[in-house]
Formats: structure tokens, C-alpha cells, sequence
């Protein structure tokens, strides 16, 4: 009898020093890919404040709280068991639906640039008139959470590119965290910025001097920062969508734009002196973002005036 105890003992002592084990490769996983998300990432807080932008302020936060669990169900409930499914049937897929996300991504940032530049926007804004302010309130979330199932899919598959060689339990605790810390770090990040000129209304009131000032700076500063957030977003979507095309094209054996990128950083990197390393970085991410504002022009074009389509991303 004790020793059965003994070897029962034994047996939860593995289990328990597995788990942990498990619990330690889900972490450092989770940490390696999260980093790989940072340009979708900065992508999806910079796109998402333009979809409560100029609609009452009252409804700006249970707005992003539709928006959040909205996301919260793309990457929960239908990404990451179909990710799981795709990564044990058919894992050689993962790198064209990169691909596609990646196209997705410069089109978008193209699109962008082109509106910018004076070309046609697409797509219903809050510059209309809005006959139904409900309506066209259920319009934006539905769009938001749309455009928010495009990045989170990348998300979800740069985190499973990462993982692809661990056990599926490691594999599902990674996409789980990964997907919730995504989402509580973007839709709070946007909470705070979308709500920073009411903090400062509120400071404004206050009989501090200090205080005063400070609201003063945040009420005149949020269209800047708004518009500082939109110029980021469309550079991170080139670059990131760039950069994937990049990738992709590599592991597929056309190696012309990779050694292109990589040769203009290894350039750099080899003329410059302490920064070498960020120069190096930043001159690769300036060719992933030019090929990606290439690929997306072609694909705004092909879209809109080939098979003239409008507006297919449910932007505002």
C-alpha cells in the first residue's frame, strides 16, 4: 500500500513538473510570437479609433466594448480552433494564408495613400449625413470587427508560424494568450486615446493651475495624436504586409526581393557605425513597406477599376 502511495506520489509529481514545464514553454512561446505581432498590432489600435471617431461621446466606449468582444470571438472561438485544425492537417498551408493576410494588408495601406493623395475613398464616412445614427453605429462595429477578424487571422498565423514545431498543447495555450493579451492591450490602448480629450475637458475644470495645463495640452493634442495613429498605421500595414510577401516569396524559392531587402540592410548595417543595427532593421522594414505599397497599388487598381469593386474592408 504505501508503495502505491509512493508511486502515485511519484506519478503526480511528473504530471505536476510537466505541467509547469508546459506552462513555462507556453510563456516564452507566447513572448516570441507576441513580438512578431507588434506591426499588425500597432496596425489594429492605429485603424480601430477611426470607428468611433466623430459620433457621440457617449456611445465611444460601449462602442469598443462591442468591438472587443466581437474580436474577442474571432480569436477565440473561430481562429484558433481552425488554426489548431489547419496546423495538424495541413500545416504547408500556413504560409499562403500569411500570404493573403500580408496582400490584405498592403492593399489596405495602399489604399490609404492613395486617399491621401487625393484619389476616390470608398466606402460610407462620418463626413456623410447619417440619417439612421443607430444603424449606421451597428454598421461601424460590424465593420470593425470584420477588419479585426482580417488581423487577428494574421495574428493568429505569425504566432502559429512560430509554434508550428511545438506539442498542440503548447500550440493552444500560446494562441489563447496571445489573442486575449492582443486584444486588452489594442481595444484598451484605444479606450484610453479615444477618451483622452474628455480627461482633459475634465481637467480643465479643475482649480489646479497644473491640472488646467494638462488639459489644456491632452483636448489640443488628440487630433494630432489621432492623425500621428493613422499616418503609423498605414506604415505599419505596408511594412508589415511587405514584409510577410517577403518572407513568403523566400520559403517559397523565389529568393529575388528577399536577398533584395536583406542586401540593402546588410549594406547599411556594414556603412554605418553604434546604430548599425536599427538602421540595418529600418532600412529592411523601408523596402518591406515600398513592396508592399507596390503590391497594394497594383491590387487597389485591379479591385476598383478592373473589377470594380468598392469598398471590400468596411473602413470609415
Amino acid at each position: 500500500m504505501p508503495s502505491g502511495l509512493v508511486a502515485l506520489l511519484d506519478d503526480v509529481s511528473i504530471i505536476a513538473r510537466s505541467a509547469a514545464a508546459s506552462v513555462d514553454d507556453i510563456t516564452l512561446a507566447a513572448s516570441r510570437a507576441g513580438s512578431k505581432t507588434a506591426g499588425v498590432v500597432i496596425d489594429d489600435a492605429a485603424v480601430t479609433p477611426s470607428y468611433v471617431t466623430g459620433l457621440s461621446p457617449a456611445r465611444e466606449l460601449p462602442i469598443i466594448w462591442n468591438i472587443t468582444k466581437g474580436s474577442l470571438k474571432n480569436k477565440l472561438i473561430i481562429l484558433l480552433p481552425g488554426a489548431l485544425l489547419l496546423s495538424w492537417l495541413l500545416p504547408s498551408a500556413i504560409i499562403f494564408i500569411l500570404m493573403l493576410g500580408g496582400a490584405y494588408l498592403s492593399y489596405e495601406g495602399a489604399e490609404k495613400v492613395m486617399e491621401k493623395l487625393g484619389g476616390e475613398k470608398h466606402g460610407k464616412t462620418v463626413e456623410d449625413e447619417i440619417d439612421d445614427p443607430v444603424a449606421f453605429e451597428k454598421q461601424r462595429v460590424a465593420g470593425a470587427i470584420r477588419t479585426d477578424l482580417i488581423l487577428s487571422a494574421e495574428i493568429m498565423a505569425i504566432t502559429l508560424n512560430e509554434v508550428a514545431s511545438e506539442d498542440i498543447v503548447v500550440r493552444a495555450g500560446v494562441l489563447a494568450i496571445v489573442g486575449i493579451a492582443v486584444t486588452l492591450v489594442v481595444y484598451g490602448s484605444v479606450a484610453l486615446i479615444v477618451k483622452l480629450d474628455d480627461i482633459g475637458l475634465h481637467l480643465r475644470e479643475k482649480a489646479s493651475t497644473l491640472a488646467q495645463a494638462l488639459g489644456n495640452f491632452l483636448v489640443k493634442s488628440v487630433p494630432y495624436l489621432l492623425t500621428f495613429l493613422s499616418f503609423v498605421g498605414t506604415i505599419a500595414m505596408l511594412w508589415v504586409g511587405g514584409g510577410i510577401i517577403l518572407h513568403g516569396t523566400h520559403e517559397l524559392g523565389f529568393d529575388v526581393l528577399y536577398d533584395l531587402a536583406h542586401g540593402a540592410e546588410y549594406a547599411v548595417k556594414a556603412a554605418t557605425g553604434a546604430l548599425s543595427g536599427f538602421l540595418g532593421w529600418l532600412t529592411y522594414a523601408a523596402v518591406s513597406a515600398l513592396v508592399g505599397l507596390a503590391l497594394g497599388f497594383i491590387l487597389a487598381i485591379v479591385i476598383h477599376k478592373g473589377l470594380k469593386i468598392g469598398n471590400t474592408h468596411g473602413h470609415g
